[in-house]
Parts: structure tokens; sequence; C-alpha cells
């Protein structure tokens, strides 16, 4: 089960250690990822998430590895999936249990197309 605290988004990070501890502008670190400034908005503000191109440039650039920013996005995606389907939580418990009951059946493929 996910935590309840939200985890920081990437871009979060990248403003508040990297941006304003180096005094640097947004517009020169996006011209030194070679990324759009609209895109590197878009990443701070938490509205595009990091793919395995960015966390590359990331690490050239930051000095950092792609592997702390895919993680940091991954650990922010999971927590997110987890907390926007946690109404549906029941529904999928029972559809698990109504699942378990059937499992002698021949053709599992059947039941599960069935239930779902």
């Amino acid at each position: 089960m996910a935590k309840k605290r939200k985890p920081t988004l990437p871009g979060t990070i990248i403003e508040e250690h990297y941006i304003k501890s180096l005094n640097i502008s947004k517009c020169v670190l996006a011209k030194a990822l070679g990324i759009s400034r609209n895109t590197l908005y878009k990443i701070l503000n938490g509205r595009a998430g990091i793919t395995a191109d960015t966390a590359v440039r990331l690490s050239k650039v930051l000095k950092t590895t792609p592997e702390l920013w895919l993680n940091l996005q991954q650990k922010f995606d999971v927590w997110e999936a987890e907390f926007s389907i946690k109404k549906d939580w029941r529904a999928l418990e029972f559809k698990k249990v109504r699942l378990e009951k059937k499992k002698c059946l021949k053709s599992p493929g059947k039941a599960i197309s069935r239930i779902l």
C-alpha cells in the first residue's frame, strides 16, 4: 500500500535543489537540457512526467543518474495510481473473491471475462 504523504514531484526537486540553489534561470536550464522552455515548465509544474530521454538529459546536465529521476517519477506515478483507485478497492476485492470461488472451472478465461 502507498504511503499517505504524496511523494515530491521531480519538477519540485529540480526547482528547489537545482534552479534556486544554483541560481540559474529556467530558460538557461531548458537550453542546457536541449528541451523547450514549455516542456521544462510542464515538468516543473507536474503537468508532464520525466521520460527516459529527459532523465538522461537531466543526469548529464545536473551530474546525477537517470535512475534518480525515473525512480522519483515512478514513485509519484504509483502513489497517484493507488490513491486514484482507492474508491474502487471494494469492487476489486469483490471480483477477486468471486474469481477465487470459480477457479475450479475448466476455462478460467471465460470466468474472468464474465466477471469483468
